[in-house]
């Protein structure tokens, strides 16, 4: 199943590719289940990124490795694809992109996920659409123009 999500934000492609940072993912997290980033790499190619999800009753672990990386004159993009995943997925693949666009920017996220059975992948869509629904205020509200990285 894919997901695109876009968000506009008044910043340029390389201010905003600067400000993907350890302190920007742990204000991307969303209120549940609560996250604990256990590691932090960066987003390069061969980097590493582990967090806990808290379900209350349970923890899952989930940790993906940036696969890929790069900064064109317009754009840049990392991957990240989950390498331990909590159980209600089998698949995932994260192509996060920062698209030139004027004076400001799009950042776009390409999800590509599976769960563990066909049902399952469709009834997490909404569920994953609000988890990033979430961040494009979080997204615009850091990368204003002007607000400084």
């Amino acid at each position: 199943m894919k997901l695109t999500i876009e968000t506009a934000v008044e910043q340029g492609y390389l201010d905003v590719k600067r400000g993907f940072d350890e302190s920007l993912f742990k204000k991307l997290s969303p209120p549940f289940p609560p996250v604990k980033l256990l590691r932090f790499d960066g987003s390069e190619k061969g980097n590493l990124v582990s967090l806990e999800l808290n379900f209350l009753l349970f923890k899952q672990k989930w940790t993906s490795e940036i696969t890929e990386d790069k900064t064109t004159d317009f754009e840049f993009f990392f991957v990240d694809k989950g390498i331990e995943l909590p159980f209600f997925l089998k698949k995932w693949t994260h192509k996060h992109r920062v698209i030139s666009r004027g004076i400001g920017s799009i950042i776009r996220d390409e999800i590509t996920y599976e769960a563990p059975f066909g049902l399952m992948t469709w009834l997490l869509y909404p569920a994953l659409w609000l988890q990033f629904a979430y961040r494009k205020p979080i997204y615009k509200k850091i990368f204003r123009r002007g607000s400084g990285l």
